[in-house]
């Protein structure tokens, strides 16, 4: 088994104490010039390497910053993970990454697991399953920082780093309706988060500003997966409404919806417009290419970044919430282009 030095080897080798040998590694004023060059020139020569755990332990910091994000089905919180690692590698902080796939308990086992490892804050997006809050306050008040991402649990008061998905439904559904478009149905998200009543009000309220008829029964659910995209287009269409338009939760659901129109027959857009959200590379690659609601991840990730850092080092935040600019680009699939 492989032997690392320690102050004990050292202080044997030298035949001085323990304390004496981490005085002098440690620069302090009370070791004697000479006494501290021979205790570095003896750790060179031994290969000492300081334990950097203990070390960080001793500032009270572990260097460590926690993220758990809800999967890696697609681009997003992988995009979001590479602004985090931006900043951070700046500052010497590691990132340890976990996964919740989408389940509470699993959220939960994480963040316990994320405490034990003792790390310094944890930047986290909710499960669609719904919000462990006792968890998230319970890890604030014993002095660990969180920062949500896209997915926030409006009952904890923590920072927020998110778009404004009400806005961006709105403008999504308004290039809908002003290219012609007057019965536009939505493949609606998760009921449990908090961005799908975001993203339903403000097609919703699109719907009211130009005086079309709000039709409930237009909105299904279809969650965040192809095939649930797909089965909504398949409910939607065996309705038998005269539907021009989709506005999907986000873009899996958006090109399951496609999928599901191509195969009847359906020609996008001249039959059916349809706008997707977050901007997936999927979007560029789709045929036709999908309009979607661009969000700016890289910037997402290094907002969090900075804000948990903030936190750690216990500086007052300009502002809690963090709203960032998002962009609809308009592709095939909405508008002949």
């Amino acid at each position: 088994m492989r032997h690392f030095t320690t102050i004990k080897d050292i202080a044997k080798k030298l035949g001085v104490s323990t304390s004496t040998v981490s005085r002098a590694l440690a620069d302090r004023w009370d070791i004697n010039p000479k006494t501290r060059e021979l205790v570095l020139e003896t750790a060179r020569a031994m290969n000492y390497k300081p334990n950097p755990m203990a070390v960080m332990l001793s500032k009270h910091q572990t260097k460590t910053i926690g993220i758990i994000i809800p999967e890696f089905y697609n681009s997003f919180f992988p995009t979001v993970i590479e602004g985090i690692q931006d900043v951070l590698q700046k500052t010497g902080h590691k990132l340890l990454i976990m996964q919740s796939k989408e389940s509470m308990e699993t959220e939960r086992v994480n963040m316990e697991f994320l405490e034990n490892c003792m790390v310094d804050g944890i930047i986290l997006a909710i499960t669609q399953e719904g919000e462990n809050v006792e968890q998230y306050r319970g890890l604030i008040e014993r002095s660990i920082p969180i920062v949500f991402i896209s997915r926030a649990s409006m009952q904890v008061n923590a920072p927020r780093v998110m778009i404004d998905n009400y806005k961006m439904s709105f403008a999504a559904v308004e290039h809908l309706i002003l290219t012609g478009r007057r019965h536009i149905a939505h493949i609606s998200g998760p009921v449990s988060l908090n961005i799908t009543g975001d993203r339903t009000k403000g097609y919703l309220d699109a719907l009211a500003k130009y005086g079309l008829e709000e039709d409930r029964s237009l909105i299904v659910p279809g969650g965040m997966v192809l095939e649930g995209g797909y089965e909504a287009a398949c409910t939607l269409l065996k309705s038998k409404r005269n539907i021009d338009a989709i506005f999907a939760f986000n873009d899996h659901a958006a090109i399951g919806a496609m999928r599901y129109l191509k195969e009847v027959g359906v020609s996008i857009p001249e039959d059916i417009a349809i706008v997707g959200f977050s901007e997936s590379h999927s979007a560029l690659v789709v045929e036709p290419r999908l309009t979607s609601v661009a969000q700016p991840l890289t910037e997402m990730g290094r907002k969090a970044a900075e804000i948990i850092l903030k936190l750690i080092d216990n500086k007052k935040l300009p502002e809690m919430n963090v709203c960032l600019e998002a962009q609809l680009n308009i592709r095939e699939s909405s508008f002949k282009i």
